[in-house]
This record gives structure tokens, sequence and C-alpha cells, in this order.
């Protein structure tokens, strides 16, 4: 499919599947309410009944489980565009579940390598080491202060500024490095999350040369703009809604609906691209 296509059609998906969209709301809503209700609770046992701790470790747990449910059926609506079948998928409590755990066994292994070169990097920029340069002339810097003034009347600079320059230096290199690395490796973890929607197999998700060949496969340019364009529709559209919230803050209850609809939005945009190469 071109570009826009895929854009145009996953837009619209949603608003052809209003029944999956509606009981994924009210999934999103529930999910909700057992959040904060645990976070409340958990929290009001501490100066009240300590069995409230229980009740809200339930809720947490109960929120999870339901949490995995919803992102497993997601992966189900990016099967739907791999497929380009019209009508969403069916709720199926066990398999969506299942899914919904793979799918967080995905991310964590696409975001644990770069965030363990991003550690590699800090270290050999010697972000640790500079950070303590600066702890240590700091901690030092009231004694010496207290010096200073009691003989001269003037309080130097307690950190120097050839340490801070190095630590600033450190942090931005690392930085702009994580940064791109991470970007790369959100683009991998994409097509790994359409490998599994499209497989069902957690070592064809995980197999991220293959996921780099995936984007290779259908275009890199293609795959950026698809993402991209994903992105600023879902920008614009909550900005709009974000100022007419601010006018008439009634109507931030829409959110409840907007934001599940993107979420078919972008599956789906994701899945049709996919389905390029499947």
């Amino acid at each position: 499919m071109e570009i826009m296509d895929i854009i145009k059609e996953a837009f619209i998906f949603p608003s052809k599947n209003l029944e999956k969209l509606a009981i994924y709301i009210v999934l999103m809503f529930v999910l909700s309410l057992l959040i904060v209700g645990g976070v409340f609770l958990t929290a009001f046992s501490f100066v009240d009944q300590s069995y409230l701790a229980i009740v809200g470790v339930i809720l947490f747990i109960l929120g999870i489980i339901l949490s995995f449910i919803v992102s497993g059926y997601q992966l189900g609506i990016l099967k739907s565009g791999i497929d380009q079948v019209d009508e969403a998928p069916s709720f199926d409590w066990k398999n969506d579940l299942i899914n919904g755990i793979k799918l967080l066994i995905v991310s964590i292994v696409y975001f644990i390598v770069p965030a363990i070169i991003v550690g590699i990097m800090a270290l050999i920029t010697n972000v640790p080491g500079n950070m303590m340069r600066v702890i240590q002339e700091a901690s030092a810097g009231p004694a010496n202060a207290t010096v200073m003034v009691n003989s001269t009347g003037v309080a130097t600079q307690v950190v120097s500024d050839h340490s801070i320059a190095a630590l600033g230096t450190s942090i931005a290199i690392t930085g702009i490095v994580a940064a791109i690395v991470f970007i790369i490796f959100a683009f991998l973890a994409t097509m790994g999350q359409s490998r599994l929607a499209n497989t069902g197999d957690l070592g064809e998700a995980l197999n991220i040369p293959e996921a780099y060949r995936d984007i290779t496969r259908i275009g890199i340019g293609k795959v950026i703009a698809v993402i991209l364009l994903s992105m600023i529709v879902v920008a614009v559209i909550e900005a709009i809604l974000g100022y007419i919230y601010g006018q008439i803050p009634q109507l931030s209850i829409l959110s409840m609906i907007v934001t599940p609809y993107f979420a078919f939005f972008t599956q789906r945009a994701t899945g049709l691209l996919y389905s390029d190469i499947a």
C-alpha cells in the first residue's frame, strides 16, 4: 500500500469497528479504576486499616492482568492490518493475555540492548568519574568556602569550570548516542512486534537481525514516513483537542474515547505497513 493510503485506511478503521472500540474503551476505563483504586487504598492503609493494603495489591494485580489483555488485543489489531481484513479481532481473553505477556518480553529485549549500549558509552565518556569529581568538589566546598570567607571575606566557586565542562561534555555525548540508539531500536521494536503479530512466535519476534531486514525489505524511508506521519496525526489532533479542553474543560472527558481511537489507528497503520512483506 502507498503511504497515504495506509494513513487514511488506518484512520477510518476504528469507525468501522465501533462495537470493538466501545469494549476497548470500557476495558481502558476499568484499567484506570483498578490502578487509581490500588494507589488510593495502598496509600490510605498507612493511616487507617492495614488490610486495605491487601485490597490495593489485589487491585494492582488485576490491573496488571488487564493491561496485558489490552496490549495483547492491540497486537490483534496489528495482525488485522497485516492480513488486511476490515473487521477488528474479537476479544479472546486467554490469548490476549498470553500475547500481552509476549509483547512485554519483546519490549524489554528490544530496549535493554540500547540501555546496555548507552551504559557502555557512559563508561567510555567517563560520566561516573566526572560526576564523582563534581560531587567531591561540591562536598568539599563548604569547608573551603568558610576558610576563604574567614581569610579574605570573599567566597570562591565551589566546583571548578573544568569539572563542570568535563561532566557536561560526557553527558552530552552520551545523550546524543542514547537518542540515536533508542530511536533505531524503537523502529526495530516495531518490526519485532509486527513479527510477533504475524507469526505468534516469540523467537521470530526477538530476531533483531531479521527485524532490521524487514525494515530494509519494506523500505527504510517508507517505515520512517508511516510511523512519523502516524505520530504527527496524533500530535496535531491532540494539540487541537488540548486547546478545546482548555476552553471547555467539560469536554476533556472525550479523551476516554480519543485515546483508544488512536491506539486502534496506530496499530492498524503498523500492520498495514508490515503487510507489504507478510
